[in-house]
């Protein structure tokens, strides 16, 4: 059974500076066109207002992961060092929190940085070994910006004068982009 998502078409412009894209995507979702992705070599601010996304959710996780990894390293720390292994060293008391700042802190980092990372890596669908086509320059000096052409009533034509306006160096259309 073919995946819905290949079954779909594509338009792709390709644009030489930062500024013409997001131009580009902004007039283009402001045409109605659907706008994909958009494919940079680095952050683009003002490339999420452009293309009218909402805010990111990942640092609510990255947050909420991180509280789980202080509650986590306080936990560990005071059950090892007053439950299940108390050892009086110098008369100090067992839960001592000023001793466990460092460790606290080190948990919560890690914690908040590996889950953010693996929500990122599984939100984008970044799976080890996946073959995801890139387009040709992108990494080095090309900004690409993919609209979908969600119904027949799609105009390429008014999509390439769109990006002829914005400095387009290329348009290419097809299935198999993303």
């Amino acid at each position: 059974m073919p995946d819905i998502e290949s079954a779909k078409r594509f338009t792709a412009a390709f644009f030489e500076k930062e500024d013409d894209l997001i131009a580009g995507a902004a007039e283009a979702r402001l045409a109605g066109f659907e706008v994909y992705d958009v494919y940079t070599p680095f952050p683009v601010h003002g490339m999420d207002r452009a293309m009218a996304l909402p805010p990111s959710r990942l640092t609510w996780i990255a947050f909420l992961a991180g509280a789980l990894g202080l509650v986590f390293g306080l936990t560990l720390q005071v059950w090892t060092s007053a439950y299940d292994w108390p050892l009086n060293v110098g008369g100090k008391p067992f839960n001592s929190f000023p001793l466990f700042i460092p460790v606290t802190f080190e948990l919560t980092v890690l914690f908040s940085g590996l889950i953010a990372i693996g929500v990122l890596f599984a939100r984008n669908r970044m799976w080890l070994f996946s073959k995801r086509r890139v387009f040709e320059r992108v990494t080095d000096d090309r900004f690409v910006l993919v609209l979908r052409q969600s119904d027949a009533s799609f105009d390429i034509d008014k999509a390439t004068r769109l990006f002829s306006r914005h400095n387009a160096i290329n348009v290419i259309e097809g299935d198999q982009f993303v």
